[in-house]
């Protein structure tokens, strides 16, 4: 062994013990970094674990028993829940979340639950925030609308004080959906109609996100992109940000794509100016982010993307299929395809189904990429 070899393996057990310090007080993602050599770690190097809607608080008992009455092959889907995000962050290690967001620009669209007046309840919910102008987060309007935060702001501000509190934080991703779709009424309960998404609300996600995170605690496209003529040309020949830098910041990612993406893009050639990076194709001057969702539906393509050096969200599973069946053949697809942030319903099991759940192998919060690790070590892992 070399004098650098036996250096750096001298050097590990000290940030592994800082590692086990840090997890006894309570402070996670507080793991000493060993000193760089040469290529940095960088943020694409690592595997993370997230969670699909990671607002959702599944409908209750009689509200679900009417679902599924109605559409009986939507209501199963819907039966999962997550913890708060705090909480997710703290004692799961995700680093990964989902939030789906509704325009309200004047206050008070979602908050009446008019589905509730077929149990003779009130249908105001009587949340101050939901009367309040601003971005609202749920997954259905009017039958699918318990959250542990209301708006895109309270979200954003639970993760921003998990973010102070742990500042040298592994970099979360944050995905955002902008919806709008209606929704059949067929009890004709008069349900609330989406706003459409369009260039106001998309700004307004710009602006919301700003009014929490500065930008130098933001990830954004103009960083990565730096001098290069285009954003896919930052990530192809510089690659991402160094891991160190990346600690205690936050990025987001658009998971519209469509129509609504190429509205986000327009007049910000490479995002000049964005927040979001956005799910863009192969040889676009935007493209560095991928949303690949079924790691099983192209075999390689996952792992082609990671090798050339963009950043990948999959997922291990959905609907529920996996936890009912206890199948984890795409929970495993989705890890060995070094996909960087694994979206998962169930990082705990729910008990009702199978004891199916992911976490990422090693016991860390995040673990080196199979695919692409680069000069990742131990060292630069958190508990």
């Amino acid at each position: 062994m070399n004098e650098k070899a036996a250096a750096r393996k001298a050097g590990l057990w000290p940030a592994l013990l800082a590692c086990l310090v840090s997890l006894l007080v309570g402070c996670a993602d507080s793991a000493d970094t060993l000193p760089a050599e040469g290529e940095p770690t960088r943020l694409n190097h690592l595997q993370y674990l997230g969670t699909h809607n990671s607002y959702h608080i599944e409908p209750r008992s009689d509200l679900f028993e009417v679902l599924l009455a109605f559409i009986p092959d939507v209501a199963p889907t819907l039966k999962y829940t997550h913890r708060p995000l705090t909480e997710q962050f703290e004692q799961q290690g995700i680093r990964q979340i989902e939030l789906d967001i509704f325009q309200d620009p004047e206050g008070g669209l979602y908050a009446s639950r008019k589905v509730l007046t077929i149990f003779d309840e009130d249908p105001d919910s009587g949340i101050p925030e939901l009367s309040a102008p601003g971005l609202k987060v749920l997954h259905v309007q009017e039958i699918d609308y318990q959250t542990t935060c209301f708006t895109f702001v309270t979200c954003l501000e639970e993760v921003k004080a998990w973010s102070d509190a742990n500042p040298r934080h592994l970099p979360i991703m944050i995905l955002v959906e902008a919806k709008d779709d209606p929704i059949p009424d067929p009890l004709n309960l008069d349900f609330s109609i989406p706003l459409p998404v369009d260039d106001v609300m998309l700004d307004a996600i710009d602006a919301e996100i700003r009014s929490v995170f500065p930008d130098n605690r933001i990830i954004l496209p103009d960083d990565v992109r730096g001098d290069a003529p285009t954003l896919e040309q930052a990530i192809l020949e510089t690659g991402w940000p160094p891991l160190e830098w990346s600690r205690g910041k936050v990025l987001f990612a658009l998971d519209n794509g469509g129509d609504i993406m190429q509205m986000y893009i327009e007049g910000h050639p490479s995002l000049s100016g964005r927040v979001l990076f956005t799910s863009s194709p192969e040889g676009t001057a935007e493209a560095a982010f991928m949303k690949l969702n079924n790691p099983l539906s192209e075999p390689g393509r996952i792992e082609s993307m990671v090798a050339l050096g963009y950043l990948v969200r999959t997922r291990a599973d959905g609907d529920t299929v996996q936890s009912r069946e206890n199948d984890t053949t795409q929970r495993e697809a989705a890890f060995a395809s070094g996909a960087h942030y694994i979206s998962t319903d169930y990082p705990e099991p729910d008990l009702e189904f199978s004891d199916y759940r992911v976490e990422i192998p090693g016991g860390f919060v995040a673990r080196c990429n199979p695919v692409l690790p680069g000069p990742c070590v131990a060292g630069d892992l958190a508990p």
